[in-house]
């Protein structure tokens, strides 16, 4: 067997394997900093996809008596090609839009941009990732002037006193992470801020940190009680913040309302609690002779109403603490998707050009459609983000073609049924995937494209470390790569530029466009991550030509430890990394390079308990599913192992409401109904149930979930909502558990 050295499909910590070929192909883990050779559940069963039974061979298009039936490549083209076109002339370029995936390479990412902008001429593109990264990007670009998820190598933490992780579960999401934090744990600084004892919660026990179980919905009050302790007991690093931020006194004012009795009556937390976690945190921090600290956020502080605020917060004590830009220290967000950091610096956000750029900027606009070969003016302008575009589909000015890559709608977005409805209005859904998922099924045309040992690209993991994604395995017959696809639409369409189908030049060509961005990864190419990877370098963004070693060197920056070496971008980087492994070092993007302290107020849950819902209703994932759960429902040793979706509950409310162990019950919010098995567990808190978003029809959590949305970042309010709980009678339909 041939074997193939890759990273695996799933999350942004984008693991080392090794594929063996061919079919049925098998993987195994590799040494590499982020998974240090291990691998999660998910990981070790990731080729069963390759060979799902259902997997998508051949286009299918709907009849007119609603069945989806096989067609020829040219028939499905000439379709769309023809739907596309009259949607244009009769109600303009926006008739048509693009959803895209935090899962694409970045060179589907950059070349669906491009398709959206140039070839459908439409302004109305936007991405899952608007449900995942939104507010942590949001926040860290006001803040900092950049955002990127982790901006230090990922191994950096195993040298911290204390980390933060506000609203994460990593021990579920991506275990490989958790041996990250024994170096917090060994001193006892691992604090956790979840309503559950999650998994992460867990590893607070015996003396090696602290789970603060807040009400859920808290998380920022929480936050501002903690500057609060760390501003009154005279904690903070006066230097740092006169030397390298503004914006501090106001900030100041407004946490000083924040005392810990007060978060205590709010979040649920004692007082000496609060105190204690500030103490904690300040005693690690370099200015106080601490080995460093950090704070990460996660989705469960994010999806919120509040989340760019909350965020905000997160980074307002991290700077009061002096952690970002210094070595040892920092804050970070926990990207999920395999490429939810790459996917969003190319194009598939609604008012981004390549390099993270603004595409109201008219330099932005320039240089790009000077790569592009097309006229500037011929750029649409800004979309809406991607709840607002599903809200407009098929009504009246609004779209009537929409194009999905790499997304499942269906199941993931918030308040499902109500997108459910928006798409089934549409004139023409086209929708590319490997298998049939739930969105599939309800395209007028489904496209089989290529999976992730079937391809050439790059991907960029959470610490904005640039990967290679190579070809393991041939697909199958009738397979095609979304290249493929969108030259074969762009030449129909009669689009102008170039469209090329090798990942390779598709890389070149994006180097080229992201050339003095935020985002700059104009020093790479799929062959210069050859050879670095070959050499056990790194290759992180920003990377312009001058940060880019002709080769490896003795110092230590592959992501195994600081060191003494340059990384601020300007120069060629510290020892076996090349590009900016290490962000802030100097000074921050921001024109006067400083950081920026910004205040806060925190407001309640857009859908908060009240007499008729008492309940919070959080969401979340289980350690055997990923997403959506298209792909992780059709392995059988995941399916096994999480058959059904779940509701947990405290046992003092499953004896109040009459639960069982095991019984189906029913979760009802103001949009719609949920079912799952109960769970009687004391991980969660009297007066909140968890229910994981995996599964579809009946099961299906996201038809309960709130569809309010941050005013900042457009994230919706997936955490937090108020809910009813009852058991269900023996005779209700059960749970929904196929593929």
């Amino acid at each position: 067997m041939s074997a193939t050295a890759s990273h695996c499909p799933y999350c942004a910590l984008q693991c080392g394997m090794t594929i063996a070929g061919p079919a049925p192909a098998t993987v195994t883990p590799r040494a590499f900093p982020t998974n240090g050779g291990g691998l999660c559940r998910k990981g070790w069963t990731s080729a069963a996809v390759l060979t799902a039974p259902d997997r998508l061979t051949t286009p299918l298009m709907r009849t007119q008596a609603g069945t989806q039936v096989p067609v020829g490549w040219e028939v499905a083209l000439d379709h769309i090609a023809a739907c596309v076109r009259d949607a244009r002339l009769a109600h303009g370029p926006d008739a048509v839009a693009v959803f895209g995936g935090g899962g694409l390479t970045n060179e589907k990412a950059y070349q669906l941009g491009k398709f959206a902008r140039v070839a459908l001429g439409t302004r109305l593109i936007d991405y899952n990732g608007r449900f995942c990264m939104s507010s942590a990007a949001a926040a860290g670009n006001r803040a900092f002037g950049l955002d990127r998820g982790l901006p230090f190598p990922l191994t950096d933490l195993a040298g911290a006193g204390a980390v933060l992780l506000v609203g994460s579960n990593p021990a579920e999401t991506m275990p490989p992470f958790v041996r990250h934090l024994d170096g917090a744990r060994a001193r006892g600084g691992l604090l956790v801020i979840d309503p559950r004892r999650s998994a992460t919660a867990a590893l607070t026990a015996d003396g090696r940190g602290r789970h603060l179980g807040i009400v859920p919905g808290t998380d920022l009050v929480l936050l501002l009680g903690l500057l609060h302790v760390v501003l009154a007991e005279g904690l903070h690093d006066r230097d740092y913040i006169e030397d390298r931020t503004t914006g501090f006194e106001r900030v100041a004012v407004s946490v000083s309302p924040w005392w810990p009795e007060r978060v205590e009556q709010v979040c649920g937390i004692p007082a000496h609690e609060v105190r204690r976690a500030a103490r904690i945190l300040a005693a690690a921090a370099p200015h106080r002779g601490g080995p460093g600290a950090y704070i990460l956020t996660g989705r469960g502080a994010e999806q919120s109403t509040q989340g760019t605020a909350t965020v905000t917060a997160a980074i307002d004590l991290a700077l009061a603490l002096g952690l970002p830009g210094r070595r040892g220290s920092g804050y970070g967000c926990l990207t999920g998707q395999g490429n939810g950091q790459g996917g969003r610096e190319h194009g598939q956000k609604a008012d981004q050009l390549p390099g993270y750029r603004s595409i109201e900027d008219p330099a932005a606009r320039e240089h790009v459609a000077a790569v592009w070969g097309v006229d500037p003016a011929t750029l649409p302008r800004r979309g809406v983000p991607a709840l607002d575009l599903l809200h407009r589909l098929g009504t009246p000015g609004g779209p009537r073609v929409l194009f999905v890559h790499g997304s499942n709608l269906v199941v993931s977005a918030p308040n499902s049924a109500v997108v459910q409805e928006r798409l089934r209005a549409l004139d023409l859904l086209v929708v590319s995937d490997v298998v049939p998922s739930e969105t599939a099924r309800l395209a007028d045309v489904v496209l089989p494209v290529t999976q992730w040992a079937e391809e050439e690209g790059t991907m960029t993991n959470l610490e904005g470390r640039i990967l290679r994604r190579r070809k393991a395995l041939d697909p199958p017959p009738g397979v095609r790569s979304e290249l493929w696809v969108w030259r074969q639409l762009a030449r129909r369409l009669a689009a102008p530029g170039r469209w090329p189908t090798s990942p390779a030049r598709v890389f070149d060509e994006l180097a080229r466009a992201s050339a003095g961005g935020i985002a700059d990864y104009s020093g790479a190419s799929h062959a210069l991550i050859d050879a670095a990877e070959a050499a056990g370098r790194g290759v992180y963004w920003p990377c312009p030509p001058e940060t880019i070693s002709t080769g490896p060197t003795d110092s230590d920056a592959d992501g195994t430890g600081p060191t003494d070496s340059d990384a601020d971008g300007t120069a060629p980087t510290d020892g076996d990394a090349d590009g900016t492994p290490r962000l802030f070092l100097d000074r921050f993007p921001h024109p006067d390079g400083r950081a920026r302290f910004i205040a806060v107020e925190p407001h309640p849950p857009a859908d908060d308990v009240r007499d008729d819902a008492p309940l919070h209703l959080v969401t979340g994932r289980v350690l055997a599913h990923y997403q959506s759960g298209a792909q992780t429902r059709r392995v059988p040793d995941l399916r096994a192992a999480a058959a059904e979706p779940v509701v947990e509950v405290h046992p003092l409310l499953a004896d109040r409401l009459g639960i069982e162990p095991n019984a189906l019950v029913r979760v009802t919010s103001a949009r719609g109904t949920a079912y799952g098995r109960a769970v009687v567990t004391a991980d969660t808190r009297p007066d909140t149930v968890f229910m994981p978003f995996h599964w579809s029809g009946l099961g299906s959590v996201n038809r309960v979930t709130s569809d309010a949305t941050d005013p900042i970042s457009g994230m919706p309010d997936f955490k937090v909502c108020a809910v009813t709980v009852e058991p269900v009678a023996a005779d209700v339909p059960v749970l929904e558990v196929s593929v």
